[in-house]
């Protein structure tokens, strides 16, 4: 029998990322436990968060968030290199794996991120848990970058949205991939011509009082950079977050086309926004629904990598 390492590549996505979670419950539940993790931004903290064994924990964490909490855990920093200083979300993290070494887990993980200047891949696979996840999903102009061995990183899915390679490179012979942003963009589709007139939206009324005085202004301002206007015109985050989805949605096909997994694993998700982290539960069980759709297939497929020898799969 051959020995099979099945390694599980986490896909970036914001809050879509929470699908991850339901993903692996229901690889586990079929008895299917990879030996390898490699993980972009959001795959990167699910993923570091089951091979430390914080699984639960972090679904639990997920499982509270409401609109509210959301905006509690973002720090804003107006005037460093990111909107968002992210010390209140790295604290929730080192609460419970400030102690969590990459190279003690029981199981392979690397977290991938971007360095900023030469663009180069950089594979998080030792040191601090916590520092690479944070650097891993340190989205630019909305996190800070993170400063690991003299590099400044920030989020991996500019350059590996999808880290197949990574698995691959580490030994594994059977690849799931989990791309939870494959119905996000449809397929880029380009519009020749778009007929009407351009709408130039008026500034909202100002608050009375002045902003940095006036509490509730702040927040409602927050809110609608966020979570956009309530006329559905969307904040400055969210421009930034989409812009840069369509560039990871762009990639990640490009490299899944180059060096693709043996299974993807797609939830089906149009339906939430990059900023969704409160509708966890039901990112959650998209996540399990698609896992189980492709279960019996994968099971099959690992049976069969079992029964054949590295040197004859090779040959063939």
């Amino acid at each position: 029998m051959g020995d099979c390492k099945i390694g599980l590549a986490l896909g970036g996505g914001s809050a879509r990322g929470w699908a991850h979670i339901g993903v692996l419950r229901a690889l586990n539940e079929a008895g299917i436990y990879p030996d390898i993790i490699a993980g972009t931004s959001i795959g990167a903290v699910v993923g570091g968060c089951y091979v430390a064994g914080q699984l639960d924990a972090l679904q639990e964490f997920a499982l509270k968030l409401t609109r509210r909490r959301v905006l509690g855990y973002l720090d804003f920093n107006f005037t460093g290199t990111g909107i968002i200083h992210g010390q209140r979300l790295c604290d929730v993290l080192d609460e419970r794996m400030r102690d969590f070494a990459i190279e003690g887990l029981s199981k392979r993980f690397v977290a991938v991120a971007t360095e900023i200047g030469t663009g180069h891949e950089i594979w998080l696979s030792r040191g601090r848990l916590v520092d690479a996840m944070r650097a891993s999903y340190a989205l630019p102009g909305i996190f800070r970058p993170v400063r690991i061995d003299g590099r400044w990183l920030f989020d991996g899915a500019l350059v590996n949205p999808v880290p197949v390679s990574v698995c691959r490179a580490l030994g594994a012979r059977y690849v799931i991939a989990v791309n939870v942003n494959s119905d996000s963009c449809g397929r880029g589709t380009v519009v020749a011509h778009m007929e009407g007139h351009a709408q130039i939206d008026e500034p909202p009324a100002p608050e009375s009082g002045m902003l940095a005085r006036n509490g509730r202004a702040v927040k409602k301002l927050l809110q609608r950079q966020f979570f956009g206007r309530s006329d559905n015109g969307p904040g400055i985050s969210r421009v930034m977050m989409e812009a840069f989805n369509i560039g990871q949605d762009r990639i990640a096909r490009s490299r899944l086309a180059g060096d693709p997994p043996d299974v993807v694993i797609s939830p089906r998700l149009p339906a939430f926004g990059l900023f969704d982290f409160h509708r966890a539960e039901a990112l959650i069980q998209n996540g399990v629904t698609a896992a189980k759709r492709e279960i019996e297939d994968i099971q099959r497929e690992i049976a069969a990598r079992q029964s054949v020898s590295p040197v004859l799969e090779h040959v063939m």
